[in-house]
């Protein structure tokens, strides 16, 4: 008997919520123009969100490590520097990384101070390579599609030309100190031949005392070159006055060395930077002209906005027709 009856109960239960569903639908399908007309409403609404809020749209580009003919000035002349010593040199590789290093921590360092302003702008830089630190993509948002590029292409330029410039820079302290250390070199270098050719003309006027007093007049001996310093005066004095006249007008005894080096100077000084020709980095992508918005998304809010307008216009109905049979009750 207690089991019939809840069994009853349970029908009757679900009879009461499934009249219930049905009610509210048909409640809610009899108020369909309040229903619509709230929808439309929020659409239109959603249609003027769209128009006013700010959009935003973004720009890319791909950038890489700068090819050996864009760095080609720039290495030529790191070339000349170490002339003397090339295996120390930087290979095109170590150039390279040289360059696109200075641009990747310049185009960082504008991204936080960008970032950091009363009025923040967003310029982000990431792996365009998942785990690989080359290439870059870096990219700009904006309001409009066409600023976003320019103003992309424009931080990118301005970057690059500061670190040609500066590594210009460098390039032109490494020229300038190599010059003077070598000046300093080859002033040394005369200065010793100088020294040894004075020493040599100072042992031959001695000779040429010696000899003179000795009134040795002719050579007394074949071969020469075996002579000590203390033994000169044995060419007589004719010989010594004639070498003496003759290594006072010879150019200095300078060797290999000092040409080496004065042929690296010659080079160095000739060296004219290209800074116009010098690039940091090589696109892969240059900044492009983005052709959908980041945001607001239009059938995204659109759609938002017909549901929104669905849900109150339903609230409504259901809320007044809940009013409605509550007043007579009352």
């Amino acid at each position: 008997m207690n089991q019939d009856n809840k069994m009853t109960n349970n029908l009757s239960s679900r009879q009461n919520e499934e009249i219930d569903l049905i009610d509210v639908l048909m409640q809610l399908w009899r108020g369909k123009i309040v229903i619509i007309t709230v929808m439309i409403l929020t659409i239109i609404l959603a249609v003027v969100y769209l128009s006013v809020a700010k959009q935003k749209w973004t720009s890319e580009a791909i950038v890489t490590y700068p090819d050996s003919g864009q760095i080609a000035n720039y290495n030529n002349a790191m070339s000349v520097l170490y002339s003397q010593n090339p295996g120390n040199a930087p290979t095109v590789v170590d150039v390279q990384q040289r360059f696109f290093g200075r641009f990747n921590s310049a185009i960082s360092a504008l991204s936080e101070q960008l970032g950091n302003q009363a009025t923040p702008e967003k310029l982000t830089i990431v792996p365009a390579v998942k785990d690989q630190p080359v290439p870059l993509k870096i990219s700009y948002t904006a309001a409009n599609a066409a600023e976003a590029q320019k103003t992309l292409t424009t931080y990118i330029q301005q970057i690059n030309k500061r670190v040609v410039s500066e590594l210009d820079n460098d390039l032109q302290i490494s020229i300038n100190s190599k010059i003077e250390d070598l000046k300093e070199d080859l002033a040394t270098k005369e200065k010793v031949a100088q020294e040894k050719k004075d020493l040599r003309l100072k042992m031959l006027n001695q000779a040429l005392i010696v000899a003179q007093e000795s009134n040795i007049k002719d050579t007394l001996v074949q071969q020469a070159e075996t002579l000590s310093e203390d033994t000169l005066f044995v060419l007589g004095s004719d010989a010594l006055s004639a070498t003496i006249k003759n290594e006072a007008t010879r150019p200095l005894p300078l060797d290999r060395t000092y040409y080496s080096a004065r042929q690296s100077l010659l080079a160095i000084t000739a060296l004219k930077s290209k800074p116009d020709s010098t690039y940091a980095l090589r696109y892969v992508m240059k900044p492009d002209l983005p052709i959908h918005r980041d945001s607001p998304k239009k059938v995204l809010i659109l759609l938002l906005g017909a549901i929104l307008g669905i849900i109150v216009g339903s609230v409504i109905v259901l809320g007044r027709n809940m009013v409605k049979s509550y007043l007579p009750r009352s």
